[in-house]
């Protein structure tokens, strides 16, 4: 799990970079520096870039999955078993008054679950073919109750707002504090003597520090509503099941080989003792949390 917490830091940090290296190159080639042009166009451009590959990223998060996971939907049950999925995720989702979501499995032999998609209406519930042949009923209908829980409680949307809210205060700082490095915040002539190789030098440098920073408070939210998740998931089929498909996930050799933003949607992702760069709780934490419920 910390190995996926810090992979899933690098991605966020090298999807910002390239991201702010591309509008460098852009504005360098027109002589254009953000900090001349007033906090207002500072706070709107880092804005948009903020939110950009976020909601992108959002928008196109079941075709991600889909072809990066290789998810088979379900339309017609081939099998007792993906019929009694099928029926599963129905009935949950009634229970807590979400539309059925797209239903699919993923070959893996890791014991894994997700869901995503841009609204609780168009989600997507996927299983991974170990979890499905693996785990009990019981525990696994905890598992899609927990992915469920997301869904009903917009957690995809969410995540989305708190990684754009960060990545916006990201950019600005670093364009603001590089520009009075540089000794031209605030200066409209082109003439001036603001260094532009200390303004890229301190901007990129800045970004890579707040952008550390500002993913461990993602990563801090993302574990927040790992527990939200487990609570709504006992709440409608009792905390007895999830507590005992924690264990069950907690016990098997977790595989690594998949990438940071599939690992941080998925309902575990491994064990480490160090929460702080992880995208999950321990599955000590979560059955902890999970025996305080009154229910």
């Amino acid at each position: 799990m910390l190995k996926r917490g810090i992979l899933y830091i690098a991605t966020m940090l090298g999807v910002m970079i390239v991201i702010g290296i591309v509008v460098n190159i852009i504005c360098a080639f027109f002589g254009i520096y953000l900090t001349r042009q007033g906090l207002g166009t500072i706070l709107a451009v880092s804005l948009f870039l903020g939110f950009f590959g976020s909601v992108i990223s959002l928008l196109m998060s079941k075709s991600i999955v889909k072809a990066t996971m290789h998810v088979q939907t379900i339309s017609t049950p081939r099998s007792e078993e993906e019929s009694w999925l099928l029926r599963e995720v129905e009935l949950i989702a009634k229970r807590k008054g979400i539309a059925m979501p797209e239903v699919g499995i993923y070959p893996s032999s890791e014991m894994n679950a997700f869901a995503t998609g841009w609204n609780r209406d168009a989600a997507l519930v996927a299983v991974s073919s170990g979890i499905l042949s693996g785990m009990s009923r019981d525990s696994l209908s905890a598992v899609l109750g927990h992915e469920l829980s997301h869904v009903q409680n917009g957690d995809m949307v969410t995540m989305c707002l708190v990684q754009g809210i960060v990545n916006t205060f990201v950019y600005a700082l670093s364009y603001i504090i590089a520009g009075a490095a540089a000794g031209f915040l605030g200066s409209r002539d082109r003439d001036d003597r603001g260094s532009p190789f200390i303004y890229y030098m301190v901007q990129n440098l800045l970004q890579v520090l707040f952008g550390f920073l500002g993913t461990l408070v993602v990563l801090w939210f993302s574990r927040h509503r790992e527990y939200a998740a487990d609570a709504g998931s006992a709440e409608v089929l009792g905390k007895d099941r999830m507590i005992n498909a924690l264990l069950e996930l907690g016990n098997q050799k977790v595989d690594q080989k998949k990438s940071a933003s599939i690992a941080a949607l998925c309902i575990v992702s491994g064990g480490n003792p160090s929460e702080l760069f992880m995208t999950h709780p321990t599955i000590e934490n979560r059955v902890a949390a999970l025996r305080k419920l009154p229910y």
